[in-house]
């Protein structure tokens, strides 16, 4: 979990979009992001994810379609995601959301390139390749 910078504005609301699959967080100094439900799990804070150090990351395949099934608060520092194919163990911090929303663009990119390199799909079925396209 990233740590808790005390400068990180908090959220002052946050919006499930079940239809669209996107997360929306507003925050106190006015910047809001929409999360595509596919990015918060490949980007995951989890140790499964992530890896318990540098170079341990995971590559996420298969998680097009995903969706969120609810969101937990966890005291007033962050939130956690229950996922459709039954992966809850991040702790999304607002500040970890906030870099999110900051570096979304580079960070989609730089999966669908590490997809592109293993020759591994967004689809659950292990279907069409990536493209470069935008966020989901």
């Amino acid at each position: 979990m990233a740590g808790l910078d005390q400068g990180t504005p908090s959220p002052r609301e946050i919006k499930l979009r079940q239809k669209s699959r996107l997360l929306e967080i507003s925050f106190g100094d006015g910047k809001s992001f929409q999360f595509p439900f596919e990015f918060l799990r490949v980007y995951s804070p989890s140790a499964e994810v992530r890896g318990h150090g540098p170079g341990q990351e995971v590559l996420q395949t298969g998680k097009k379609d995903v969706n969120i099934h609810h969101i937990e608060p966890v005291g007033n520092y962050a939130i956690q995601l229950h996922f459709s194919d039954g992966h809850n163990t991040g702790l999304y911090s607002w500040d970890l959301l906030y870099d999110y929303g900051l570096h979304q663009d580079k960070m989609w990119q730089h999966y669908l390139r590490r997809m592109d390199d293993a020759g591994a799909s967004r689809e659950a079925d292990g279907g069409s390749r990536p493209g470069s396209a935008g966020l989901p």
